[in-house]
């Protein structure tokens, strides 16, 4: 399987615009630009589009293993904070905290918390991304 995105760029990096789709149409020349990304210009930015990517693999991943426990979530709500800082170097992603708040019944706290481990280690993002991703979880 394969996902296809998409992203086209016009000027300098401040005055700058760019637009990014995806082949599925979710995303059809949503624009983005030094503002979206720096400032709070209108628009979209990569480490938004990771942190929702992230927080939906997660969620997924969360989903089968709770399963696998013969648990069915009623809900799970995932918020992934990415957070990107400049130093020497330039810009890099150096951390990604996963908020997560479950409603399950017929799992205990220390259980849950395990597979909530496993889903944050497992996900196919959480394996792609090399930042440092933590987490809190919650079972309500």
């Amino acid at each position: 399987m394969k996902r296809n995105a998409s992203a086209q760029w016009k000027g300098g990096l401040k005055d700058g615009k760019g637009t990014i789709s995806t082949d599925s149409g979710v995303l059809d020349n949503t624009q983005y630009s030094f503002g979206t990304r720096f400032e709070n210009g209108k628009g979209t930015n990569p480490e938004e589009l990771i942190a929702s990517a992230h927080a939906g693999c997660f969620s997924m991943a969360l989903s089968m293993m709770l399963g696998e426990a013969d648990v069915t979530p009623d809900s799970i709500d995932t918020k992934a904070s990415v957070s990107l800082e400049e130093d020497d170097s330039g810009f890099s992603i150096t951390k990604i905290h996963l908020d997560v708040k479950v409603k399950a019944s017929g799992i205990d706290n220390d259980e849950f918390q395990k597979i909530a481990g496993k889903a944050k280690d497992g996900c196919p993002v959480s394996k792609v991304l090399r930042a440092d991703i933590s987490m809190s979880a919650s079972l309500n």
